[in-house]
């Protein structure tokens, strides 16, 4: 039993006649409640709930001073190659765009590793393009060998692994992993991938199921919202976010709600979430699962983010870039474009500045 087998027996169908018929007195009700049920989520994020937004952002303020206190983790991402042999259509690193390709060497890593490290920041996720060929795990594992010098949390958003993967990347120094299954509805998931291994849509989804069994201290997931129905997506992340903390009760779940930016390739996102759709989203989340981390990173801009700081999330990235390098080496194309181009200390201080204390470091690894 994995969350496929859960996933199989949605119905896209039933669900849009459910979240339909939502009105008024549904929503109040999952409002006053302390614990929320699959029923409750559903009602928070259906269009008779767009008219509560400020009640919801009030609790869900409350909820997260409540369990994390006054603080946002500080992150920020390095990518140590772009290399892909996917053609998934959304995305600036798909195998048929012409970009120069490229990964760090070891010295570059190190030259890397010492820049994010100046910034005062201790947590880093590592990402790559989808070629076994290019970026092995052997690659990743010499990679993190540098890194965890530096860094005492490490988490990889890169192609989905096996189990075996996952426990060898673990016993190097690797805590955490990000992966975003994209879109939900196998469908569209089908049409958006039409070739490479990320067309694997059930291999993929298992992917945080197996790092849990790996160890990985923390699983972190997300839809990339603008492919479909933010809703029904929305509905389906937190119903494997749900599953997952149910699954692995040791292990810290954290969601995304990363928005398509421009990209090479030029793609245009079918069903765009506006800022009270991802307002809406986001404390609809926090009431369904109060310990649940949620992040916020640079594709949202400075004013926004801004503003999400006090509406439930607990984690953000800082000084990112999404080409490879790019902290100490020069950067190239990027993945997307980014929205919030602050660097750490300029973030630190909109964080001070909201009446928050920005985290660098709540974990040590090894």
């Amino acid at each position: 039993m994995s969350f496929y087998h859960v996933i199989e027996s949605f119905d896209a169908a039933a669900f849009q006649r459910r979240i339909q018929s939502i009105g008024p007195s549904q929503v109040e009700i999952a409002l006053a409640k302390d614990r929320l049920s699959l029923d409750d989520l559903l009602a928070l994020l259906s269009p008779a709930a767009a008219a509560y937004l400020e009640p919801m952002a009030q609790k869900a303020h409350r909820l997260t001073v409540q369990h994390f206190g006054r603080t946002i983790l500080l992150y920020t991402p390095l990518y140590l190659g772009n290399y892909c042999c996917n053609t998934c259509v959304y995305c600036g690193f798909n195998a048929t765009n012409k970009i120069r390709r490229s990964k760090l060497t070891m010295a570059e890593v190190e030259a890397e590793a010492r820049a994010i490290a100046g910034s005062g920041l201790k947590h880093i996720l590592i990402l790559t393009g989808e070629s076994r060929a290019q970026t092995p795990v052997s690659y990743l594992i010499d990679c993190v060998n540098i890194l965890k010098k530096y860094f005492p949390s490490i988490c990889i958003e890169v192609y989905a692994l096996t189990e075996e993967e996952y426990t060898e990347l673990t016993a190097y120094g690797v805590d955490g992993l990000t992966i975003y299954q994209e879109v939900y509805q196998r469908e569209i998931y089908d049409q958006l991938h039409p070739s490479g291994p990320k067309k694997d849509y059930r291999f993929r989804l298992e992917a945080p199921e197996r790092a849990g069994r790996a160890g990985m201290r923390t699983l972190g997931i997300g839809a990339l919202f603008g492919l479909h129905n933010w809703r029904e997506e929305g509905f389906l992340q937190g119903l494997h976010a749900a599953y997952l903390q149910d699954t692995f009760p040791g292990a810290e779940v954290s969601v995304s709600f990363p928005r398509i930016r421009p990209q090479v390739g030029g793609f245009t996102p079918p069903s765009p979430v506006s800022d009270r759709d991802l307002v809406q989203l986001i404390t609809a989340f926090r009431l369904f699962m109060p310990r649940l981390g949620i992040t916020i990173s640079t594709r949202e801009r400075a004013q926004l983010r801004n503003h999400l700081i006090h509406l439930g999330v607990t984690k953000m990235s800082a000084g990112s870039c999404t080409a490879v390098g790019g902290h100490a080496t020069p950067a190239g194309t990027g993945q997307f474009e980014i929205s919030d181009e602050r660097s750490v200390p300029e973030m630190a201080a909109a964080i001070y500045g909201a009446g928050y204390q920005p985290v660098y470091k709540d974990w040590q690894g090894y």
